[in-house]
This record gives C-alpha cells, structure tokens and sequence, in this order.
C-alpha cells in the first residue's frame, strides 16, 4: 500500500515538470496574491496555498505541482487505510490503494495544482472517521468529521454536497442514534465555524457563486451528459477494470452483512450521484466520491477471491489493471511529446472526453490549456515596452479572461510589465486599480467595438500557439483616448462565466 503511493508520487513528479502550467493554475497563483477569505469562483483554501508555496518554494512549476502530487499519494494511501478500517487484509488494501493509482481521472487532477487534487482528501478523510466511530463507538471522532468538512468546504463548494450526503446516510441507519449525541452537533458547529469567513464574504460580495452557477447553465458552456453517459464516462475515467471493484463496493455497503455496520456510506454514495446529477453533471463531480467505493470494492473482492480455484484471478486482474494504466497514461499525463502525443491518439482511435463546447485543436482541451502562456506575455511586451517610458507608466494591459491575465502577471515580471487588468472573474473585483482608460493594451477584442470606446485602436499585433486553445489565438489592439473613464466603465466589463 505505502508502496503503491510512493509510485503514485514518482508518476506525478515526473509527469509534473513536462508541457507548461494549466490555465487555472495562473489564475490560482494570481488569487494567491490577492489573498481574500473568498472568490468569485472557489473558496479561499487553494489561494492562500498558492500565497504560503510562493513564499516558501518559489513560483516554478516543480514547486507548484509538489502539492498535488503529495495529495494524489495521499489519497492513495488513505483508501488502502479505509479498506484496512473496514476489516480488508493485505491484498484488500493494496488491491483498493492499485485501484486509485491506475485512474485516468486521478492522474489526469492530481497532476496540476487546483482545489480539485484535494478535494478527494476530504470526502475520503470524512468517510475514514464515520467508519471510525462505527467500529469503536467514539462519538468524540465527530469533531475531527466536523475539522475535515469544514477545512472541505473552504477548499470547495462541493463539499458541502457530500457532507449533506453523509449526514442523510446516517439518517437512514442505526447509526442515527448518533443525533441522540453532543457530539455531532458540535461537529456541525465547528464545521460551520471554519466555513464561516468564506460564507460571511459571500453575503457581504452577493453570493458569486450562485450568479456565476446560474450564467453558465444559461450560456451552455458545458456540455450535457446524460445519466448513461455520464456513468459511461466514470467507467473510463477510472479505468474500466475498476468498474467491478467499485460496483461490488456498493454491494459491499447496501448488501453484504459484513457492510451493514457502514450501510450510511452507501446512501451517502448514491444520494451524491443523484445530487450531482440533478445539479451539474460534469464528469469530474463524482470522483472524490470513488475512493469510498475502491476500499469497500477490494475488500469484498479479497472475499470472493479467496477459494483456491481462482486466486489465480487476483495477480492478473493487477497485471490487466497495470497494463491499461500504462496504455492510458500518455492521454491524461503530459508524458508525451505534443506530436508523439498526437500520432499516439490517432494510432489508438481515442480522445479525451469534452467537458465544454469551446473549439479543440490539435490537442485535447486538458493538455492545449499548457501552451502559449509565456509566448503570449512576451507579445505583449514587445508592444509595451516599444512606447514611450512616459506612456508606459499609464498604460493598463486588459485581458479577456483569467488565463490571458495570469500569464501577464506570471511571466510579464520577466519582461518588465504591470499586472493586468481583466473583468473576468475575481479580476472583475480586483478593479482597474489607478488607470483611467487614456492607454490601454487590450487582447483579443473585436475592433468594431473598441472604436465604440476609444477615440484610437490600432491592430499591433498578433498571438498564436499551434498548441494552445483556438481562442487563445487573437489580435493585440493598442487603444487611446478612453471616451470614458475607465473607473465610471469597469461595471460594464464585469464577465462571470
């Protein structure tokens, strides 16, 4: 099991230093510094863990990817901990632990630096102490539930729908007896009282979230997945043989004798899945939900395994699991070469599941979102640093999104320039701090309407990266004479999407 981490951290570390950063990741570094109890977007956890590794290590990608794949190892060795928990022996737990190594999904999240690498922590380490406090009866562990799923929700939102899953699941089970104790009910204080800051800072920002959830259901950004579908794509992303070993997790918790104790967990599971699929079905929603279901799936199958006329099945079926995850690694792992990368796709008649509409090119939307970050910001300067210095100093670069900003702010140290401006997201709040609009850089924009806004636009140049997003291919305009300030305009450029 131990084993079985150390090479889940190996995988990432290497995996780790290839391509380039993901797009998130300079929006998560900008956050990091603006450090604030809330964005527009996510809770605070992920930006004062990029503040704490800037400070500490440095802003390289190594040091930045260092996290995630610590949390991928952990996650690793923590569903190995709960089949142990749940009464599973050597082979349960590194059969449950294997499992969590080989999934696309796992590799494809734990290999860049984002909220969504530790967010199996929580609902795994959450589901760890309800199994704890069934077999020895301490309903003190409830408080440690309560740190876990309020440290959970200011990581993600998404907590707060497993925790609700879990509490329901006990409802539905003996194990409700537990609402008879002190304990829970402090558990769901202190749970509350670590979410409180962020919850504070959406009353006083109007809740984002729920405008930014509502404008992108509206805009059919994401594409729909249909039930099927949707349980089409967890079967690959956790690799298809895992699909008996989570499925007879499920037996595991709603049928065998040996898992009545833990039925709560099973509720829990599938009130999530219903929950996430009535609320946003993304593909990814349901993964850190998983692990519960690997532990539970390996200990069973150690049962169902253990006659002598088919033990033989055990190191095959690892064999098989190894083999697949070595085969699928190179389409969620940046361990390729772009071009190797895709002469691999095109040999093997497969490519990435989409999560969004937008335009592909040549690479799926996962890898292409790591190219053209730097290239773009020296663009940039090439045009800021061709004005006059007393021009300069009074000149804004507005990006049009999160990842045009963030590799302004990242790189343009580098080559000399300001950090950006942007309505997009958290950028919208952080303003357009002392310009006034008399010159500004603009990306990617239409011409027709920034002659609307400025009294001179003038095309200076131009950005492409054969690898990167399509629409991150655009003209750089140089604008003059704002015909409003910039201060009086900014409600209008506010972009939540």
């Amino acid at each position: 099991m131990a084993v079985i981490a150390v090479v889940k951290l190996l995988v990432h570390l290497y995996a780790g230093r290839h391509y380039g950063y993901f797009v998130d990741e300079l929006y998560y570094m900008a956050c990091g510094r603006h450090v604030a109890w809330g964005y527009v977007d996510q809770p605070p956890l992920v930006a004062w863990v990029a503040w704490a590794l800037h400070h500490v290590l440095g802003d390289s990608l190594p040091a930045l990817r260092l996290l995630p794949a610590l949390a991928g190892a952990a996650q690793v060795l923590l569903t190995g901990l709960v089949a142990r928990e749940l009464g599973g022996g050597r082979f349960a737990q590194g059969f449950a632990a294997l499992a969590a190594l080989v999934a696309p999904g796992f590799l494809a999240f734990d290999n860049f630096f984002s909220m969504n690498a530790f967010e199996p922590l929580f609902w795994t380490g959450c589901a760890y102490v309800l199994i704890r406090i069934v077999n020895t009866g301490d309903q003190r562990l409830w408080l440690w539930f309560g740190v876990l799923a309020g440290v959970g929700l200011e990581n993600k939102h998404s907590m707060l729908t497993f925790g609700f899953a879990l509490i329901a699941g006990v409802l539905l089970t003996p194990e409700r007896k537990a609402f008879r104790s002190r304990w829970i009910w402090l558990a769901g204080l202190v749970a509350l009282l670590l979410f409180l800051p962020n919850l504070w800072w959406n009353i006083q920002h109007h809740f984002p979230f729920l405008e930014l959830q509502a404008n992108i259901r509206r805009s059919g950004r994401n594409v729909p997945l249909p039930p099927l579908e949707f349980f089409g794509q967890q079967v690959i992303a956790m690799l298809p043989p895992t699909l008996p070993i989570w499925l007879a997790g499920l037996w595991y918790y709603l049928f065998a004798a040996r898992g009545r104790p833990y039925r709560a967990l099973g509720w829990a599971w599938l009130i999530t899945a219903a929950l996430i699929m009535i609320l946003s079905p993304r593909v990814y929603y349901l993964w850190p939900a998983l692990p519960v279901l690997l532990a539970a799936g390996g200990v069973q199958w150690e049962r169902w395994l253990a006659r002598p006329g088919v033990r033989w099945i055990k190191p095959a079926w690892c064999a098989l699991m190894l083999v697949l995850a070595i085969l699928a690694a190179p389409l969620f792992l940046p361990v390729l070469a772009p071009e190797t990368y895709i002469r691999y796709v095109k040999a093997i008649h497969y490519e990435q599941p989409r999560i969004e509409r937008h335009r592909l090119g040549p690479l799926p939307q996962l890898f292409a979102d790591q190219f053209g970050w730097e290239e773009m910001a020296a663009t940039v300067a090439r045009v800021y640093n061709g004005l006059p210095a007393d021009v300069r100093a009074k000149t804004a670069i507005f990006a049009q999104n999160y990842g045009q900003a963030g590799a302004i702010d990242l790189f343009g140290p580098k080559y000399g320039l300001p950090p950006a401006i942007s309505g997009h997201q958290s950028y919208f709040l952080w303003g357009p701090r002392d310009y006034t609009g008399e010159s500004v850089i603009v990306m990617d924009d239409r011409r027709e309407r920034l002659e609307q806004l400025f009294a001179s636009v003038e095309k200076v140049a131009r950005v492409e990266h054969p690898y990167s997003m399509p629409y991150e291919h655009f003209d750089v305009y140089y604008c003059r004479g704002m015909k409003w300030n910039l201060k009086d305009l900014w409600p209008k450029v506010k972009t939540w999407d």
